[in-house]
């Protein structure tokens, strides 16, 4: 086998090493947006028109549920 130049050398890791890069922000952006997409759907199941009310007790002072 042929003996590599430095120059090559630095060249292939070079682009291997972007290549890999590139690979990883793809990867990564593919999940972060499966999560966004199970955050929204989770958060839009509950709405503040479902969630009761709290009043205070008069006598007690304590909040409860309306």
């Amino acid at each position: 086998m042929l003996p590599v130049p430095p120059v090559l050398g630095w060249t292939i890791a070079a682009v291997a090493t972007a290549a890999l890069g590139r690979l990883l922000v793809r990867e990564w952006r593919r999940v972060n947006d499966m999560l966004d997409a199970q955050e929204l759907s989770a958060t839009g199941e509950l709405s503040r028109e479902s969630l009761p009310t709290l009043r205070p007790d008069p006598r007690t002072g304590v909040y409860r549920p309306d």
